[in-house]
């Protein structure tokens, strides 16, 4: 009998115009997006709409050296998620596009991302690691709460923003 040794998470940074990286924010982006529009409208996102927007939105802004990353967790080798960070002014860090594949939820990857984004932020000067969140994404809001994050009031008025959380580097 041959065992399998157990299967490894890495996360490293990447530039935004990788083809993983590419591929995984058309996967966190459409996720979010039909998530939206079922809960409001009851309908997926336009095939379309979904298109413009991952163009509009998918440059990675801040998400590159000098003051941003994005960070890809691979499962195995294989890619599994992201997380971006990016300095957001008086000492302060934003998370965003914190992602996994469905196929490598609870194996914890997302709380490995959250923890190399903050060492990210660490690394660019950042004391203090601020992001926003909608109400629908309640697994997200349970992760960030059980990595000690605190809800806040907002630090930006972004459209889909209801949450906002903080937590001391």
């Amino acid at each position: 009998m041959t065992l399998r040794p157990a299967a490894a998470w890495s996360v490293a940074p990447e530039e935004v115009t990788s083809a993983d990286a590419v591929a995984l924010w058309r996967e966190y982006y459409t996720e979010v997006s039909d998530r939206w529009y079922l809960l409001h409208e009851g309908r997926r996102t336009d095939p379309e709409e979904l298109e413009r927007e991952i163009a509009a939105a998918g440059s990675g802004h801040g998400l590159r050296p000098p003051g941003g990353a994005l960070l890809v967790a691979r499962y195995d080798g294989a890619p599994a998620g992201t997380a971006g960070v990016r300095l957001a002014g008086d000492g302060a860090a934003e998370l965003t596009r914190v992602f996994l594949l469905p196929a490598h939820r609870g194996r914890g990857g997302a709380a490995l991302l959250v923890a190399a984004a903050e060492e990210a932020a660490r690394e660019l000067g950042a004391r203090r690691m601020i992001l926003d969140t909608r109400s629908d994404l309640v697994e997200a809001r349970a992760l960030y709460a059980r990595l000690g994050y605190r809800e806040t009031p907002p630090h930006n008025d972004g459209v889909y923003a209801e949450h906002w959380f903080a937590k001391d580097l």
